[in-house]
């Protein structure tokens, strides 16, 4: 065979296998059956893409877990531990691990302070929730502030809390020199007092109240009878004789509730007849199961509240459901206010990371949080210059219960918005 006709078969040859795959699809050998229906295979969407991993970020906690005063510090932890469960989930689909970092502050400065010092040198904790007391954030937020850790407070009432006008300290609730007053005005408009017998617990708060409540009584021209502080928990004998001696009108009680319970039903046993009257410190159902018949009998006991039980907040129903559920008790003062707590610093959060593009500093976080405006529970809660709610909300509370398990039997006689005093 020559060369030309060699080449002549090959062009042949490719040109046909050309054809047929131009062509139609070549019959194939039918499937053998089988016994087994024939089935749909089932429709299947497409995978979605996993966010992807940010690292972790850890908000922490601060309140007494522990000791005399745990009962609120708990439901300051479990309020925050409720939000981030819930409200976390924008955080999440980012591709961040978010956690909850709860600290015991022990109702102590110098725990509160070491404890501080621990969650500042944790560089994956962004944001912060808490005190209990005064007393304690006080010092402990000199920390956060050098820092640049924000923190926000559920429950801090003090005004020096954020006269300093630390970026980097914040609260959702009122202050002492609004509600001290409003206490006092109760006792003189409503109760009709003319002498008033002033104890505090010498501390931050307590101690601060009680002046605050002083110098509005002196104006109305109320009697002072007596302006003393203790840390007595145990035998009031050494206040509770000459108190009774003096026949005050009102007994003003600055401090918290466990110590005040038993003082209560010490004064009570000694025959005073007279008002009980407290401030925000006051609102624990264990003060019932300390103080019992004390709280109802004579002139019977109120006090005024920076946080209203959740019953007061039209939008904090199902969380009230939910954390009972989840805890298996009602929410106590303040727990409300955590999880608003909570909200803000996640909402702050996920502001400062989007506008950063990856995991924001701290300072990019405590910038956040005073530009945010954040529906609450308990309000629309937008930070001023100094870390206040420009207008907060104030109750006066009529105190029915006997027994922790009466305790919402108590009764808001009064509530009032008011702004905030400024620096």
């Amino acid at each position: 065979m020559n060369k030309r006709l060699l080449a002549l078969l090959s062009v042949l040859v490719l040109a046909s296998m050309l054809l047929a795959a131009c062509g139609q699809p070549v019959a194939t050998e039918a499937p053998v059956a089988t016994d087994a229906p024939a089935t749909e295979a089932p429709a299947t969407e497409a995978p979605t893409e996993a966010p992807v991993a940010m690292g972790t970020i850890k908000i922490a906690t601060q309140s007494p877990l522990s000791g005399g005063q745990s009962l609120l510090g708990v439901a300051i932890k479990q309020g925050a531990e409720l939000a981030l469960e819930q409200l976390g989930g924008d955080l999440t689909a980012m591709g961040y691990d978010v956690q909850l970092a709860p600290y015991d502050d022990q109702a102590t400065p110098d725990v509160g302070v070491a404890n501080a010092k621990n969650i500042v040198a944790d560089t994956e904790i962004l944001c912060g929730v808490g005190h209990l007391n005064s007393g304690v954030m006080i010092p402990s937020s000199e920390e956060y502030h050098t820092a640049g850790l924000a923190f926000i407070s559920p429950a801090n009432t003090n005004p020096v809390v954020t006269t300093r006008g630390y970026l980097e300290v914040n609260r959702v609730v009122g202050r002492d020199d609004v509600q001290a007053p409003a206490a006092e005005e109760y006792a003189f408009s409503t109760l009709g007092a003319k002498s008033v017998y002033v104890i505090h617990d010498k501390t931050a708060y307590g101690q601060g109240v009680a002046e605050f409540f002083r110098t509005a009584a002196e104006e109305d021209g109320i009697e002072i009878l007596a302006f003393e502080g203790t840390e007595e928990t145990a035998n009031f004998d050494a206040i509770v004789t000459p108190l009774v001696a003096s026949n005050p009108d009102v007994v003003f009680f600055a401090g918290i509730y466990n110590q005040a319970g038993v003082f209560f039903k010490q004064a009570r046993e000694a025959g005073f007849e007279g008002t009980f009257l407290g401030t925000d410190g006051m609102d624990s159902s264990d003060l019932a199961d300390l103080a019992g018949d004390a709280l109802t009998s004579g002139g019977g006991m109120a006090y005024t509240t920076v946080a209203g039980p959740a019953s007061a907040y039209p939008a904090a129903a199902t969380f009230a459901a939910d954390y009972e559920a989840k805890f298996g008790a009602a929410p106590e003062a303040y727990a409300a206010q955590a999880y608003d707590s909570m909200g803000v610093c996640l909402a702050s959060i996920k502001a400062a990371a989007e506008a950063a593009g990856g995991t924001p500093t701290r300072a990019q976080v405590a910038e956040a949080i005073r530009a945010v405006t954040y529906e609450g529970l308990t309000s629309t809660i937008a930070f001023d210059e100094i870390g206040d709610l420009p207008v907060a909300k104030y109750f006066i509370i009529k105190v029915n219960a006997t027994s922790k398990d009466t305790w919402a039997s108590n009764e808001i006689i009064a509530s009032f918005d008011l702004p905030s005093p400024g620096k």
